[in-house]
């Protein structure tokens, strides 16, 4: 071997002692699509609750995950995860203003293998997050893409914020989030229309995940009609709600998971990554 070779070896062994890796970073991610957002089209989505037992399940595939909170407003995924939050200024605001910072630091460990968080400090103030650009939250996904086989976006719906039409922009794959209220299927295209009327491809999110179905007869023919396709129809269960209030994942620690909403969320899961 080379002195190149031993250099190159030495270094990674270096990197090894000095902080576990994260993620996949001396292997190529097989996903093509790795980056998948996900946004509510209206009330009671429960987006946390769908992000935070779908990651744990993509990484049971021995996927190394990350969960992106975008939501930078008001986060909340660290409590469904039970991570402790960051301190005010660290986080992801930290990462998004400069691009020295060593991102490692400042991705939460969860108490789930291959299971990794980025969010906002729920003590951040607001109007720190006026001022940040696309230019911002593609060099953080860009990041995450590197280090990770995959990661899953809470996105927020707010138009006018650059954290809900940059993620959309800079995502592979995405999922409307939808429950059963009239106004979703409006709300959809009205949101699209807006994001390709300032040059963001749509096609992306055609696909809607139905959450907290409670047998109401909904008229899912609109959602055709408007060209959108539902892939997962996932129940209201009230022990899912009860666990994550207890920091909890669902279909891990709970031994009498329902068996509709675990063949939703396994297909999904399924669906992303075979993408």
């Amino acid at each position: 071997m080379d002195s190149k070779g031993k250099n190159r070896i030495s270094a990674m062994i270096s990197k090894i002692s000095s902080k576990e890796l994260i993620g996949a970073e001396l292997q190529e991610s097989k996903l093509i699509y790795n980056v998948v957002g996900f946004i509510p089209a209206c009330d009671f989505t429960d987006n946390a609750l769908l992000i935070s037992n779908l990651a744990y399940l993509l990484s049971q595939k021995g996927l190394n995950t990350c969960v992106l909170d975008l939501k930078v407003f008001y986060p909340n995924l660290y409590q469904f995860l039970d991570v402790k939050p960051n301190k005010k200024s660290d986080g992801l605001i930290k990462v998004l203003k400069s691009d020295k910072v060593d991102m490692r630091s400042e991705v939460l460990n969860t108490r789930y293998d291959r299971l990794y968080l980025l969010s906002p400090s729920p003590q951040d103030l607001l109007e720190e997050y006026y001022d940040f650009q696309f230019e911002n939250i593609e060099r953080v996904i860009s990041n995450l893409k590197s280090m990770f086989d995959i990661i899953l976006i809470d996105i927020p719906n707010n138009p006018p914020l650059e954290f809900c039409l940059g993620a959309m922009k800079y995502c592979h794959v995405g999922f409307f989030t939808s429950s059963e209220r009239v106004e979703a299927s409006g709300n959809m295209i009205k949101l699209l229309d807006h994001a390709s009327s300032i040059g963001i491809s749509t096609s992306k999110f055609t696909s809607v995940i139905m959450m907290n179905l409670m047998g109401i007869d909904y008229d899912y023919k609109v959602i055709d009609e408007l060209g959108f396709k539902v892939v997962a129809s996932i129940p209201l269960v009230k022990a899912a709600i009860t666990y994550a209030l207890e920091g909890r994942i669902y279909v891990r620690d709970n031994p009498l998971v329902n068996k509709y909403f675990i063949k939703e969320i396994k297909k999904l899961a399924d669906l992303i990554s075979e993408q």
